[in-house]
């Protein structure tokens, strides 16, 4: 009886032997490889988290700096966080705040460089439509109608489309195109919200041009 148990085990030893030695290899580095993937999932996410913590700081410190009305100190710590941590929602943020205080304290041309850095590499698509929208303004506001109209055809259609024909309507305007200007403008109140405050805004533009929106085209 013992006989017959030893050569049982035995074959049940030679056969994970024999399996061991075809798939040994594979099964060792799959599990390697999944205990990477592991690890180095788990880094980046921890790196995330740190790179995160470390934006969060730098761009509490920037609203602050926005919040005083220091456009110069708003700039260099947008330059610093972007070069940082440009991969971050709260640099994409900052450029925003940074170029609108710099407007309104008459840096234009820094403002349209952070807008330009936040149109070109912000990986949230909202957040590229504000940089061109703001960008448009600004360019309008430089009488550059052209380089504004290119701002505004780089926004993709979608929730800024009422906004995108306000502006385009604003800038035709500039240009003497009054019929274009209020078909622009007609778009963009159809286009928003009766519940948006801005859409008085728009209707203001078209009451000045003569025109009265028709109720019927109203967006609910």
């Amino acid at each position: 009886m013992a006989t017959n148990l030893d050569l049982q085990e035995q074959e049940q030893i030679d056969a994970v032997k024999a399996f061991w030695g075809q798939y040994g290899n594979l099964i060792t580095w799959t599990v390697t490889l999944v205990l990477v993937a592991f690890a180095g999932w788990s880094g980046w996410n921890w790196w995330q988290r740190d790179q995160a913590g470390k934006a969060a700081v730098m761009f509490d410190e920037l609203d602050q700096a926005v919040q005083a009305g220091d456009a110069d100190k708003a700039g260099r710590v947008f330059k610093d966080l972007k070069d940082r941590f440009g991969r971050t929602t709260y640099a994409q943020q900052a450029g925003l705040l940074a170029a609108k205080v710099e407007a309104d304290k008459g840096q234009a041309e820094a403002a349209i460089a952070a807008l330009t850095w936040v149109a070109d590499e912000a990986g949230d698509e909202d957040y590229r439509a504000l940089a061109h929208l703001r960008l448009a303004g600004l360019l309008l506001d430089k009488k550059d109608a052209d380089g504004a109209l290119k701002q505004l055809d780089a926004v993709k259609p979608g929730a800024f489309d009422g906004l995108v024909a306000d502006r385009r309507g604003d800038v035709l305007a500039a240009q003497g195109k009054k019929d274009e200007a209020v078909a622009a403008w007609k778009k963009s109140w159809d286009a928003l919200s009766d519940k948006l405050d801005y859409r008085r805004v728009v209707e203001a533009k078209l009451t000045a041009a003569g025109v009265q929106p028709a109720a019927s085209g109203a967006a609910q």
